[in-house]
């Protein structure tokens, strides 16, 4: 693992944090979902603007052909100078990628521009009620009706749907053929009649994920995405960039929040409690391991060509220090940090779910037991 950065990535960087010393986002609004939103569609914009959007994405896509490590770098700046992720984040790690591989030249030109503006909002149908890490047993329907697809089912933990224009929706064209060979990669208008959008309201108070009702939903057969019956190869893509990048900027939050938890333990005189201070070692220890696992993942890919065990590693690390930070401020502060109007009530909160998002912690163990430990499947 190489953690020296060339003098092309460092003046990447350098270029980057001038960027956002002149572009400071501001203070995050307070309270309304709708304006906090809004605030993080402004400055996507802002970043389309600077031409900082997708670094990643080719110069011939609106792009800067960004490696890998710059990729980290970006991310890792962005968490640092306190600017949100951008709104269209699912486009731009993750339709973007997906049209660039499989789309053809007519579905390129119409989509990828609007995603880097954050014109138009995508998100990702793929969950189902009975259909969560086991993706290929989905049961929405798509059945052509001449040049349309007429959609049937349910999707559910779709975050961003209620600002979304576009969905990547995997649906079950073949019910005859095996699970993993019977699917379609589709990109469904949000807009329309047929999709009926219900929020999920979390223990935070905010509806950030939704259920997606599909009653008759009209996708034309243009909007197919690499043919179909081939589905399950085009999801895999769109799952092979699920974490880019977002590892480092989740660590460099980790480390901000630990931060603010060791300024909390100084106040309350209790850094030379022996107890505290072990504790705060293990979650600084902890937070080391995060960065580092997130760069030894980096390394893998650049040597390798393809990602390695470490995306699970790092989130399944991620979500558990999270969640112990989290639960140590309310060690140390008492009921203070459980009052609605204190911001460590809603990181509590929020944390609860780490554990589920992005892949469960249980699926994660699996993938590095079999695929790390070499240990038999559990099923």
């Amino acid at each position: 693992m190489d953690l020296t950065f060339s003098q092309t990535e460092i003046a990447f960087r350098d270029e980057l944090r001038t960027w956002f010393a002149e572009n400071d986002a501001g203070v995050e609004p307070d309270g309304d979902e709708d304006r906090q939103y809004a605030w993080r569609r402004d400055f996507q914009r802002r970043l389309a603007d600077g031409g900082w959007a997708a670094v990643h994405w080719p110069r011939e896509y609106g792009g800067r052909g960004a490696t890998l490590t710059e990729s980290a770098i970006f991310f890792e700046e962005l968490g640092r100078s306190g600017a949100p992720l951008p709104a269209n984040v699912l486009g731009l790690l993750l339709a973007g990628p997906t049209i660039m591989t499989w789309g053809t030249d007519e579905q390129k030109e119409r989509y990828l521009a609007p995603i880097l503006t954050a014109e138009e909002i995508w998100c990702q149908g793929f969950s189902e009620p009975d259909a969560g890490s086991d993706l290929a047993s989905l049961k929405t329907r798509a059945v052509q009706d001449g040049d349309e697809w007429v959609i049937t089912g349910q999707k559910v933990w779709t975050s961003a749907a209620q600002y979304s224009k576009w969905c990547m929706l995997v649906a079950r064209t073949d019910s005859e053929a095996p699970k993993h060979k019977g699917l379609t990669y589709f990109l469904m208008d949000m807009e329309q009649d047929g999709v009926q959008i219900r929020p999920l309201r979390q223990i935070t108070g905010e509806p950030e994920f939704n259920e997606l009702f599909l009653d008759g939903a009209r996708i034309p057969n243009e909007n197919v995405l690499g043919g179909t019956g081939n589905g399950w190869k085009v999801a895999l893509t769109t799952l092979m960039n699920e974490r880019a990048g977002l590892g480092f900027f989740l660590q460099v939050r980790l480390r901000q929040l630990l931060d603010r938890v060791i300024d909390e333990a100084a106040r309350e005189g209790l850094l030379e409690d022996p107890v505290i201070a072990d504790r705060l070692g293990e979650l600084h220890l902890r937070t080391e391991i995060v960065r580092l696992t997130a760069y030894r993942g980096l390394t893998a890919i650049e040597k390798y060509g393809q990602p390695g065990p470490e995306g699970s590693l790092t989130k399944w690390m991620w979500s558990d220090t999270n969640q112990r930070l989290t639960q140590l401020v309310v060690d140390l502060l008492g009921p203070r940090a459980l009052r609605a109007d204190d911001p460590w009530a809603y990181e509590l909160l929020r944390a609860r779910g780490n554990s589920i998002e992005g892949g469960t912690t249980e699926v994660l163990k699996n993938i590095v037991a079999e695929r790390v430990l070499g240990l038999p499947k559990s099923r």
